[in-house]
């Protein structure tokens, strides 16, 4: 008696701890995925934008569509992002083989890639949107409005306790987890050999076991941020959305795994690191270090990370 009483005890004062956390992002949703327990949610019932978190959901279409994985996909005009304006590294005739069309839209979230994957559904952009409406359905997504396969429309909504649905059924693709877990991946764009890596800084980083993730940004939506994570003995997905910056999605994910998984994490893990970029032949290069990144530039050093970040962040 007097150890469920101590037990309960515990866990009142755990869930207190984590209450008392001050989460930036504003929406938060914790849930252990052995049991479907909430750890900690946040406005988890709120329709927000949601940004490229939407190419989770594009990923499992395509996969769901059987398509050859190796046709090559020519990048078209149309695919250019004339809502937000956003940069691409995909040059507009490259031709790729879909699978690795897949690999840059998950991993590095680009939007060429992801509005290619839509345009080259079997039976175009329309049947496209149609079988996202079905698949929402089917995962009991009823908060959900997809219409198109970037992200960049502010139409594209959803609540957190919707996108753990989306997050759940993505992690039964091993593509999907696969990708979304690597941390770079080379491609041949126009005969060249061309480096991309993840837009999730913590993929990688010493200490994080994690399954699945994807990043979201646009200025309607915030920083977004899926990710399915082991620690302290515990699977778990986070969702969070709407932060104001990278900065502090990335806190939120150490505060949920120190204060809501109860789980210790390592030194190396604990401060926010820039992410490690390498860009095309001729741009600025980034070299990552055991501190964090570190530009290989002298004179003009602050004028140059400044248009590597800016050429990088508004399709994250």
């Amino acid at each position: 008696m007097i150890k469920k009483f101590l037990a309960a005890v515990l866990m009142t004062l755990s869930s207190a701890a984590a209450l008392a956390v001050p989460f930036g992002s504003q929406s938060v949703l914790v849930v252990e995925d052995d049991t479907g327990k909430i750890l900690f949610e946040k406005n988890a019932d709120n329709v927000v934008p949601i940004a490229s978190l939407t190419k989770l959901m594009t990923a499992m279409v395509v996969l769901d569509a059987h398509q050859d994985m190796n046709e090559m996909i020519e990048i078209e005009k149309s695919d250019v992002d004339t809502l937000k304006h956003s940069s691409s590294r995909v040059p507009v005739g490259a031709s790729i083989p879909r699978r690795d069309v897949l690999q840059l839209a998950l991993m590095s979230s680009d939007n060429r890639a992801a509005a290619a994957l839509g345009r080259t559904y079997p039976g175009g952009t329309e049947a496209f949107r149609a079988a996202v409406k079905r698949k929402s359905a089917a995962l009991g997504m009823n908060q959900t409005v997809i219409e198109e396969p970037t992200g960049l429309s502010p139409h594209n909504r959803s609540t957190a306790a919707d996108l753990v649905k989306m997050a759940t059924a993505a992690s039964n693709y091993a593509e999907i987890t696969r990708i979304t877990t690597s941390s770079d991946h080379m491609v041949n764009i126009k005969g060249r050999e061309v480096e991309y890596h993840n837009t999730n800084r913590l993929v990688g980083a010493k200490g994080w076991d994690i399954g699945l993730s994807k990043t979201g940004y646009t200025q309607e939506a915030g920083r977004c941020l899926i990710m399915r994570v082991k620690a302290a003995g515990k699977n778990a997905t986070m969702v969070l959305l709407n932060a104001g910056a990278s900065s502090v999605r990335i806190l939120d994910a150490l505060n949920i795994r120190r204060h809501v998984l109860g789980d210790t994490i390592p030194v190396a893990a604990a401060a926010p690191r820039a992410p490690r970029m390498r860009a095309s032949a001729g741009g600025p290069r980034v070299k990552a270090s055991a501190g964090g990144a570190r530009l290989k530039a002298s004179a003009g050093r602050s004028k140059v990370k400044k248009a590597v970040l800016t050429r990088h962040r508004k399709h994250r």
